[in-house]
């Protein structure tokens, strides 16, 4: 009697052939139920938003912790806390509080104007009539209707730069007002091999020079500190060392002249842009620059960082864009360029975050080319001087997560 079970049947054509079926089977049944449900769905949309809004993926991100401050610790904005700087209910319960201010000052004004006038008549007049003029140019400015302004289709995790705490500006005042023109060089660790890595950032990074480090013997080993010097002297605005490990690129740190901060990265999956699939080849033109993702005041301060390494005037005739995307405290670097052209009819039609068309771009679309290098970061230390001395304080440094869902950018 033959086995019910097809992992049992000892003939193997005969188990192939009923594992192909059984799989067949499950494909068929489940496409009837996705065509069944999407029938449904069309008839009554309601059911399609239930389900999406049930079937939401529990990933890290979502399940993302912050830590619990008072106003006095986030207002020092220390680069250990993990605070959500760019989150809007936070922004508004921080506008509202000068505002409840001004109410009482108001208040207070106006029992001021009360007592003034019980004393003067002649002030109580002036004071009214001053009030009247005020109300009529309120009324006048609630009458103009504010400008039309189409509200965004998708969700936007782009860094909001001008939201930075005001500490930090004061306490790292030259990374946050760098010069337009940005003057980069760039270097490797002693006795390292990565020279032609090394030449592929100087053409990444605009006005960036490269010079190598001696490996000979006898030669007179610079460090860091002495390099920072030297760029500083000769007007250079960021010094980057890229290190080496098994002639791969591992590290990367980068000075910010001439007091520092230092900044030190690791570099993982770093591949160069000639072994990209239908990679292009990069132009001279200044790119544009999109930061993502960095929400915390340490993620803030790394967001200026890689903006004072770029000039602040793209130029847009290039067609070129860089993009730091940070993830779960994960830097991801992207070189593309793009072109916009016409809709293809095998193309489908672009929804928005609500599932619906969006309305003006029917007819365009994007193409993107990845130019290369494409790597990833992730940030180890930030130290305050130049170079980690013996005994040197450092502003921040990995290794005190203890919770996974806790990241620090």
């Amino acid at each position: 009697m033959a086995s019910s079970n097809p992992h049992k049947i000892q003939n193997k054509q005969k188990r192939q052939s009923e594992h192909l079926k059984s799989k067949k089977q499950k494909e068929s049944t489940k496409r009837d139920e996705r065509l069944r449900r999407r029938r449904t769905e069309d008839k009554t949309p309601g059911l399609r938003e239930e389900r999406r809004a049930k079937n939401v993926p529990a990933t890290i991100d979502r399940k993302r912790t912050w830590d619990e401050v008072g106003v006095d610790e986030e207002a020092e904005a220390k680069l250990g806390v993990s605070v959500d700087v760019l989150n809007p209910k936070r922004r508004r319960v921080e506008d509202a509080v000068p505002e409840e201010a001004g109410e009482d000052q108001e208040e207070e004004n106006a029992e001021d104007e009360g007592g003034k006038d019980d004393l003067d008549s002649m002030l109580g007049s002036d004071s009214s009539s001053e009030n009247e003029d005020g109300e009529a140019k309120d009324q006048k400015l609630d009458g103009q209707k504010p400008p039309d302004r189409a509200p965004s289709e998708a969700p936007s995790t782009a860094t909001d730069l001008n939201l930075t705490p005001e500490i930090l500006m004061q306490r790292f005042p030259t990374l946050f007002n760098p010069p337009t023109d940005p003057k980069v060089l760039i270097t490797t660790s002693i006795n390292s091999t990565l020279h032609n890595e090394a030449a592929l950032l100087t053409n990444l990074f605009p006005n960036s020079t490269y010079i190598r480090r001696t490996a000979h013997f006898h030669s007179y080993k610079y460090s860091v500190r002495e390099i920072a010097a030297f760029a500083s002297s000769r007007n250079y605005t960021t010094v980057v060392v890229l290190n080496e490990e098994r002639k791969k690129p591992k590290g990367l740190d980068i000075v910010h002249l001439p007091h520092g901060p230092m900044f030190h990265f690791t570099i993982s999956n770093f591949i160069p842009g000639k072994k990209l699939p239908g990679h292009g080849n990069p132009t001279n033109h200044y790119p544009e620059l999109i930061l993502n993702g960095f929400r915390t005041p340490l993620g803030l301060l790394t967001a200026h960082l890689f903006k004072s390494l770029f000039p602040s005037h793209p130029e847009i005739s290039g067609r070129q864009v860089v993009t730091l995307h940070n993830q779960r405290d994960y830097i991801f670097f992207r070189r593309h360029r793009y072109v916009f052209r016409d809709k293809r009819a095998t193309e489908k039609v672009i929804q928005g975050a609500d599932g619906k068309p969006m309305e003006g771009v029917e007819a365009i679309r994007a193409g993107l080319q990845e130019l290369g290098p494409r790597f990833t970061l992730k940030l180890r230390r930030v130290d305050r001087g130049v170079q980690r001395r013996s005994g040197q304080e450092w502003e921040w440094a990995a290794g005190g997560e203890k919770v996974r869902t806790r990241f620090s950018l």
